[in-house]
């Protein structure tokens, strides 16, 4: 990854494709410091075991920062020109947006990354769940979620380079090279 221009790079992938583990590989062989920025909630026994899964994995001298809807907001107090965040992931993020009490949350809330990310200085990996793979999804919220997810993507990806779909464990570049 090129120190000293701002890069954006999106990982896509479906439930453990490898999206998080290449990651944190590119975040882990930049020789920047990272910040590793965490979206999901403990809401269960499972997302609990998740979580303490993916922080037994990161380096313990990572700063690691929880934040499940401010995100634009908090990449602008954090990013620094020599730095790098990774956030992991967007598609809980879309999640926690759509359950806020506020309607017009998930909407401001995307549209304050997507303005900010061209001027957010340092480097920048996004993790998202690819949705768009599959069979229509029966109930509204997961159809209004699963077509959220999918113009956030298209609109990062015209933002991002490069951008990769992490299949088994391997990326396909969609757009750009490492």
């Amino acid at each position: 990854m090129n120190a000293e221009a701002p890069q954006r790079v999106l990982i896509l992938g479906g439930v453990r494709s490898g999206k998080s583990a290449q990651a944190e590989q590119w975040a882990k062989h930049s020789a920047r410091p990272v910040t590793y920025l965490a979206t999901a909630r403990i809401e269960d026994e499972e997302m609990r075991a998740r979580i303490a899964h993916h922080r037994s994995t990161r380096p313990a001298h990572w700063q690691v920062i929880e934040e499940p809807v401010a995100l634009a907001r908090t990449l602008l107090t954090h990013a620094h020109p020599e730095g790098l965040i990774l956030v992991d992931c967007l598609t809980l993020w879309l999640t926690n947006l759509l359950f806020d009490s506020d309607p017009q949350c998930a909407q401001r809330e995307q549209d304050a990354l997507l303005a900010l990310l061209p001027s957010l200085p340092g480097t920048l990996i996004l993790v998202s769940n690819e949705t768009g793979l599959g069979v229509v999804p029966l109930g509204e919220l997961t159809r209004r979620f699963c077509d959220q997810a999918g113009r956030l993507h298209q609109a990062l990806a015209t933002l991002c380079d490069p951008v990769l779909l992490m299949v088994a464990g391997l990326p396909i570049f969609l757009k750009g090279r490492p």
